[in-house]
């Protein structure tokens, strides 16, 4: 009997206490918990966004300096081998022009030995040098074209239309027979188109062709082309008078003998009236208006 009260007893005190204990809750989550966990880890990911794209900028602005750097460096070198070039063909033409001299020189000593002078006597020793920088001046129209001395002088004018003349423009030139002088002067008539030049760009253009070996047929043309070329003109007229030192100094020794030549281009060509005002204004005779 006392067994089973015991077992009794202590079924009720197990069954009391398991009653007695409080049961377990589970922590609820609320809706400001989810808010708040979801603003964090969107937080998070702008965060990384944003850094992101803060590296791609500087990313960006980085290739931006590396690349101007590299223009920079680009010119720099560029420059440094233009101003390397010119400096080389400086010194070339230099020593181009040293070795000229130095032939000329030479060669006048030769002829000199055989014409029978002594190029060391005391009146020729500077004379080969001399002689070649003269010759080089006579010559120098091969360094040049006409470009080079119109300089950007021309000019638009619409209202002119009439006859522009300048005559006796002295010239210089050598005979390419004999390499001797002829002289005389240049005359130059032109009719504008739209576009007038400078006048003292006609004389230059007569020397930069009369500074060459010359005859005197081809520099009256070669004058006349230039200026057609130059301006495109109605028409243009070139007169040449020269004596020529080879007809003066040595085989007929005519010394008042004097060679004209002419060219004529456009409507010079084309109309006797035109052409004769035009030879009339250059022989001084008074212009008849018709």
């Amino acid at each position: 009997m006392s067994t089973s009260s015991s077992s009794v007893a202590s079924s009720s005190s197990s069954s009391s206490s398991s009653s007695s204990s409080p049961p377990a809750v589970s922590p609820e989550i609320t809706s400001d918990d989810m808010s708040l966990t979801s603003s964090s880890s969107s937080g998070g990911k702008n965060s990384g966004s944003g850094a992101k794209k803060r590296e791609r900028k500087e990313k960006k602005r980085k290739d931006r300096g590396e690349k101007k750097d590299r223009k920079k460096r680009r010119r720099s070198a560029e420059a440094g081998a233009k101003e390397k070039s010119t400096v080389a063909k400086g010194a070339s033409a230099e020593e181009e022009e040293k070795e000229k001299m130095e032939k000329m020189t030479s060669a006048c000593r030769t002829i000199l030995e055989c014409i029978g002078e002594n190029p060391d006597r005391e009146g020729l020793l500077k004379t080969p040098e001399r002689w070649a920088k003269a010759l080089m001046f006579m010559t120098h129209g091969y360094c040049k074209e006409c470009k080079d001395v119109t300089n950007g002088a021309v000019f638009t004018e619409d209202s002119h239309k009439e006859m522009v003349v300048v005559r006796d423009i002295d010239i210089h030139s050598l005979c390419e027979h004999h390499m001797v002088p002829f002289t005389g002067r240049v005359h130059i008539g032109y009719i504008p188109d739209g576009k007038i030049i400078g006048l003292s760009k006609l004389a230059r253009i007569a020397e930069v062709y009369a500074r060459r070996l010359q005859v005197q047929e081809r520099l009256t043309r070669q004058i006349a082309d230039a200026i057609v070329e130059a301006v495109n003109p109605l028409g243009v007229a070139v007169v040449v008078e020269c004596s020529h030192f080879c007809m003066v100094m040595r085989g007929v020794q005519k010394t008042a003998a004097r060679t004209v030549t002419s060219s004529v281009r456009g409507c010079f060509e084309k109309n006797s009236k035109t052409r004769a005002e035009f030879f009339s204004i250059i022989n001084g005779n008074s212009i008849k208006m018709c």
